[in-house]
Parts: C-alpha cells; structure tokens; sequence
C-alpha cells in the first residue's frame, strides 16, 4: 500500500474543527489507499517539502515565495463563513473594543502585531491595507511578532499591542465556536481578498485524484463539512495566487515594504 503525510495544521482551532479535520483526512486516505506516515510533529516547511506528502495546507503567501515549482496545488476550500466567499478570504483588522480609534490612520504611530513575517492573512494584506497610509515608509512605531493568530487576539486583549490583521476563517471559527476568544475586540477594518489557503501535495502525485477524494467525503459526510464550514474544494494552480505578489508589490510601490 502507498503512504504518505497527510496532515492538516493550518487551522487547529476550536477543538472541534480540528477533530473534523482529522476524520475527513481519514477518509479520504481510506478512498485513495494509502497509509499515513507518522509525521511527529513536523516543522511545517518540512512537511510541505517532503517527498511523501500526501496532503497538506500551507499558506498562499509561502506558496508564492518560498514554494514555487516545488509542490503541486490540490485546491482551494469554499468556505461558509461570513468573511469567506467564492474561495476567497480575507483579514479582520481588529483592535480593543474599548480604544476610542475607530479608522486605519488614526493607528498610524501605533503598536501592531504579526502572528509571522511569511503570512499572507497576518502580514502580507495587512501590509497592503496600510501602505496608502504609510509615512517615510513606516506606518507603525513597532511591531512584535505574536506567533499566531489567536495569540495576536490574546495580545490585543492584555494590551500588549493596538491592532492586528486575524484570518477571516480563525476568526469566524472562533466567533462561532469559541466566543470568548474574540469578546473584547472590535473589527476596524476589512483587507482586500485573496484566495484561501491552498491544500498542496508533492509533485508527481495525481492532484486531481486527492481533490476528488476530499470533495466525495465532503459529499460522504455532511456533519463533517458543516463542521468544517466547507462546502467544496475547487481546482487551484500557483496562478490564483500571484494576486498575494500583485498585493506585496502594491505595498512596496506605495513605500511600504516592511510590516
């Protein structure tokens, strides 16, 4: 029997999402025949450039960047959520609910917060929804790098930062199932779109077959999907994602090139 790494790790959260994560990953390896490798909690740049994978998501951005010509893209999910549309998603720029700021540039000078430097959703439109309101190719006082999203709410709500750019589907996963992590902030703004995180294998292996397979389990279990706020997989190529590089160089040509 094949094997191979199949590992979702890009949205582990609530409890639930990830649980529902898991048993549609089960299937799907069950309907291809394959065996799934222990990956023992892999780096995730590992993952993405093993030799095995399966299937896995990684982030549009690093796609563009670091992974070009190096993996294959499987698809992009439809996502229902009230942030999501189409396959496409965005982020919320959000703040404490109690700071009387209530527009972008009256957070210019500001404190903000990244989950990392290589994420479309927590820097990469974040940066481009700044960049119109940069000065001297600056927009914020200082930055510090959280290490996820549901760190940089965290932080936002100790008042250890003023604004944070969260991925539209952590935060309506959270809204909806895990209230209290979003209680206490207030959405300022809403970035541009960009297509949703990519599902991604290596290359060679039959993208079309493992696509296939995730929207029959979809169509197989209902309870999973709605869990999931999955309606569908599309077809997707490195080409959905060159706008998330059309975003970078918008930033850079308005003066900001760092966040």
């Amino acid at each position: 029997m094949p094997q191979g790494f199949a590992e979702l790790l890009m949205y582990v959260a609530p409890l639930r999402v990830q649980q529902a994560q898991e048993q549609w990953l089960s299937r799907v390896l069950e309907i291809l025949g394959v065996q799934r490798l222990d990956a023992q909690d892999p780096e995730l740049k590992t993952l993405w450039l093993s030799p095995h994978l399966l299937l896995t998501q990684t982030c549009g951005y690093p796609l563009m960047t670091e992974l070009q010509g190096k993996v294959q893209v499987v698809g992009r999910p439809v996502y229902q959520l009230p942030h999501s549309d189409g396959g496409n998603h965005c982020s919320l720029l959000v703040a404490l609910e109690d700071d009387p700021r209530q527009s972008l540039v009256e957070f210019r000078g500001s404190r903000g917060l990244l989950n990392s430097r290589d994420s479309n959703s927590g820097m990469n439109l974040f940066r481009h929804a700044l960049a119109p309101l940069q000065q001297n190719g600056k927009f914020f006082a200082d930055v510090t790098l959280t290490g996820g999203h549901r760190n940089s709410l965290a932080a936002i709500k100790a008042g250890d930062g003023d604004l944070a750019a969260i991925d539209s589907v952590t935060f309506d996963y959270l809204a909806r199932d895990a209230s209290e992590e979003v209680a206490g902030v207030k959405v300022i703004a809403r970035t541009a779109e960009g297509p949703c995180l990519p599902y991604i294998t290596r290359l060679g292996a039959d993208a079309d077959a493992i696509r296939a397979a995730m929207n029959q389990v979809l169509s197989e279990l209902p309870d999973v999907a709605h869990v999931l706020a999955i309606s569908e997989v599309l077809p997707a190529s490195e080409a959905d994602y060159q706008v998330l590089l059309d975003y970078q160089l918008q930033a850079a040509s308005l003066g900001l090139q760092l966040l």
